[in-house]
This record gives C-alpha cells, structure tokens and sequence, in this order.
C-alpha cells in the first residue's frame, strides 16, 4: 500500500474484531480495505503477554506470527464486528485515566469554560504572571515550564483524572451512551497511549490509538470542581492500535455529523511537539503509584484533546456522530450519540 507522507509504511496496526461465527480475531491491518488474520490468536493482550513474558518487542512477536488470510475491513465496519483494540477479560484490570491542560486549545477552552478573562497568547508565555489567572491557565503553565523535564529528570505534575475501567470502553462504531442525569455529550478527540503492567511489575508501553474520550462539559462549565465527575463517562479507542512510538506530531481532524449534515469539523495537532508534557514525564506520574503497577493490569491513558466542539457552541444531541481521524492511525474512529436511561434517584438499602 502506499503510506501517506511521513507514515513508515511498515509500521503495524493491530485491531481486533469478532468473525462472522461470533468468535474474536486479532488481525493487522495493511490498508483501508485488507486486514490480515493472524492465526490461532484470539486478543491483543494474549500478545502483549506473550511479549513480555519473551523479553521480547511487540512488534517483533506481531511480524513473526502466521497469517490466517485476509479479512474484509468494511465488512467489519458495517456488520458492527469492531473491537476497542485492545480489552480485559475482567474489565476491573483496564484502568482508563487521562491528562487535562496538555495543549494550548483545551487550557483555552477550559479557561472560557470557567469564566476565565481569556488567556490568548499569553497561555504558553513563561514571563506571564498568574495572579488573576484561572487555576486551569496555572496548571497549564507548569507544564509549559516545567513537563519537558532532561532525560531521567522528574517534571512538573500534570492534571490527571480517573475514567473508568474497561467497561467504559465502547467499541468503534457503536454507540456513546448519554446517561439521563448528563448535562451533555461532548467529544474529546485524542491519541491514547496503551500499556501492560509487566511480570516484573514495570510498565511496559503497548502502543497507541485514536481516542474519543467523550465528556460532559455542561457540568464541568458549572464548576471544575466537578471535573471528575464530567469524566465518569463512556469513551472510544480505535479501531486500530498503532505498535511502536508516537511521531512528535500527529495531525488529524475531528467532525460532528447530524444526518449527512458535518456541523463542525476542525484539525488538530497532537503528539510531544504540541503537547506541554512530555511523554515520559506523564508515565511517570501515573506509574509513580503503587497500585497503577499490578502486575497483568492494562492501562489506557488519554493525552489530552487539542481542539472542542463544545468551544464553538456546538451541543451535540442523541443521533449525532463523532469521526475522529488521522492517517497516521488508518480508518477513522466513529461513534454515534444514544440517550441511555432516565435520570433517577439510587436507594441504597441496610444490608
């Protein structure tokens, strides 16, 4: 195939999905149209522990195993046969996490959100002063002065917030679910870095995907204190998982679709050249813990979303679609909008 400019053409992508009969498959995808079975494997962590427990790289273990035939990649699409990229038998040993304030358009859009007086260009200025800055627009800026610490160097802390477990993950594809007590529904359209928790109990990184982290921004605008609970939502990775390392820059562009209707569309940059943290500096923050190194655990981190609908007075509503894409990661992420549910008060009841 031919790659688009500046994409190792030999670069892998992993992706699973269920064959017609119902069963899982892990193929590798060589273009749009064409992915290749890998034989006798049934998930993307079956691999990743084969790698580890061989001391060996990934992709190498991915590259040396036999192929099962080719697979017809838009009749996945179609028939809804998508799998995140990679899961959890148990759902409790996928952590979903994320960074905030890691490039300069969400430090804006989190600063307007919250009553900020605007930072402009002054949001990445290391002379700017922070009095009358927003906490937001603060913690942005020690990332600028301070994520992209030397080699070996600790860093200045980034944001960081608790998604979900795997169970949050929804399949490209298939639908976000509105819950009946949100605000709204936002898209948050990012690269999402993938890791196993080694035998050793050391991080070791798997790869990376295209994200929708999927947010309720109504809420968070109420107040950022209630950041964490705008992120106890639903998100999507995929449908490819991209082995290797992350270019400096990634480019991609994001959409919301009503119908055949595109009500906003817009690019983004991401990867360490657009991002306030280094990549290092925001695995060690999240592995420094303890109970983030248990060893077979998978861990999907969120580096951050560089551009929001939810910015430019966009209110997505159930039937909307979001389409994230790059080339760098192959087919696009899609995810329509559902309402799910009623808003209703939980009871408890004395055991």
């Amino acid at each position: 195939m031919n790659a688009p400019p500046g994409i190792d053409p030999s670069a892998i992508r992993l992706l699973q999905y269920r064959a017609a009969c119902g069963e899982r498959r892990v193929g590798v995808a060589v273009d749009r149209d064409r992915v290749e079975e890998i034989a006798g494997v049934a998930s993307t962590l079956e691999l990743a522990r084969d790698a580890d427990a061989a001391g060996r790289a990934l992709i190498d273990v991915v590259a040396g195993c036999r192929r099962a035939g080719l697979v017809d990649y838009q009749a996945l699409v179609d028939e809804r046969r998508l799998l995140p990229p990679i899961d959890h038998p148990d759902p409790a040993h996928l952590v979903v996490s994320g960074t905030g304030l890691n490039h300069t358009g969400s430090a804006l859009a989190r600063d307007a959100m919250h009553g900020g007086p605007g930072a402009g260009d002054d949001a990445e200025d290391d002379d700017a002063g922070d009095e009358g800055a927003t906490d937001s627009i603060r913690m942005f800026r020690l990332g600028v002065r301070g994520g992209k610490p030397p080699a070996g160097r600790i860093g200045a802390a980034p944001e960081w917030f608790y998604k979900g477990d795997g169970g949050c993950i929804v399949a490209p594809e298939r639908e976000l679910p509105l819950p009946g007590f949100a605000g709204d529904g936002g898209e948050e359209a990012e690269a999402a870095a993938i890791y196993l928790i080694g035998r050793n109990g050391r991080p070791r990184r798997v790869g990376f995907a295209l994200g929708n982290e999927f947010a309720d921004h109504v809420i968070e605008r109420q107040n950022y204190l209630y950041l964490a609970h705008s992120k106890l939502r639903a998100c999507s990775i995929g449908p490819e998982l991209l082995l290797g390392p992350l270019p400096e820059s990634v480019a991609g562009e994001v959409r919301v679709r009503r119908g055949e209707t595109v009500l906003w569309q817009a690019a983004f940059l991401t990867g360490e050249a657009n991002m306030t943290h280094s990549l290092a500096n925001l695995e060690h923050h999240l592995f420094k813990y303890d109970l983030f190194r248990r060893r077979g655990d998978v861990h999907c981190h969120f580096l951050g979303a560089p551009v929001l609908s939810c910015a430019h007075g966009i209110e997505p509503r159930p039937g909307d679609r979001f389409e994230i894409e790059s080339p760098l990661f192959g087919r696009p992420l899609r995810n329509p909008l559902a309402a799910r549910g009623e808003d209703r008060a939980i009871t408890v009841e004395p055991l």
